[in-house]
């Protein structure tokens, strides 16, 4: 791989950097968005970026995500390979995730992680998952919403984290 890595974004899930890591490559991750897919894999000379949402850019090809070319090049794999899809599929086991939108006044998303009781609540949250998990608490870019994602090996400890930090937030708007 042209680079020595791929992109992908800061959602993308801790199962593919744990897949990347035992295999031996490397992740840089972008903000989330094509555009910002794009723009690192071309500062960095990467040729392989995408996001969990499926947009997957392969840019000895093109420049922007394409459904039928990453179907191509996922048949390429197959056939050279000789293995099943299921076999390929079931290499990345993908952490439980959970996403809360929490609807924000525009004016207040950006400055929300600012307050100290969610900024408190987000550190004990990433405090409680350790190295078995994460929490990113972003503005949307489209919508007047933050985006709460809790992600770690147990899914009962992912749900009731991502829970508490969302409800800390309703609480503080």
């Amino acid at each position: 791989m042209r680079g020595g890595a791929f992109v992908a974004t800061i959602l993308s899930n801790m199962g593919l950097h744990a897949y990347a890591e035992k295999n031996g490559m490397k992740i840089e991750c972008s903000n989330v968005g094509d555009r910002y897919v794009l723009e690192m894999m071309l500062k960095k000379g990467y040729i392989l970026g995408g996001e969990q949402s499926g947009h997957v850019i392969f840019l000895e090809y093109a420049s922007t995500g394409d459904g039928e070319l990453t179907a191509l090049q996922f048949m390429s794999i197959l056939k050279e390979s000789g293995r099943k899809c299921s076999e390929i599929a079931a290499e990345v086991v993908p952490w439980p995730q959970v996403m809360i939108n929490v609807k924000v006044p525009n004016d207040q998303k950006a400055t929300l992680q600012e307050k100290p009781e969610i900024k408190a609540d987000i550190e004990a949250a990433a405090a409680e998952l350790g190295d078995n998990g994460r929490i990113l608490v972003r503005p949307s870019g489209t919508e007047a919403l933050v985006r709460v994602m809790v992600e770690g090996k147990d899914s009962a400890q992912v749900d009731t984290l991502a829970k508490r930090v969302a409800k800390t937030i309703e609480s503080v708007v």
